[in-house]
């Protein structure tokens, strides 16, 4: 079992930035994929980057250029660096690993919410 623990959430005006973390800990692996989702209220959760074991990153569209996902492995952290937020990016964000052997787990999410 992985366990999963956001942290860095807040408020921040447009324009501004939060470093948001997932810290993750339990079962040991080494081959998996940690994500970043988000979930605004009355719209279905969306994923927001991914970064593989290896490095390897993915952005959606709508926060390539403002959003930089980073890993720690010394420290079992991945970092979502998101910069010029606005009002749009307000949302709970939630982190998911998945790995190789088919655990997959959850964070409790960190609530961002970003005043125009």
């Amino acid at each position: 079992q992985v366990q999963l623990v956001e942290s860095g959430g807040g408020l921040v005006q447009t324009g501004g930035s939060l470093r948001l973390s997932c810290a993750y800990s339990g079962s040991t692996f080494t081959d998996f994929t940690l994500s970043w989702f988000r979930q605004a209220p009355g719209k279905q959760r969306e994923m927001v980057a991914l970064i593989t074991s290896v490095g390897s990153t993915v952005y959606v569209d709508f926060v390539k250029g403002r959003f930089i996902i980073s890993r720690d492995s010394s420290k079992n952290t991945v970092y979502l660096q998101m910069n010029n937020l606005n009002p749009e990016d307000t949302a709970v964000y939630y982190c998911r690993v998945d790995t190789t052997n088919g655990l997959r787990s959850w964070g409790q999410g960190t609530q961002v919410t970003v005043s125009s």
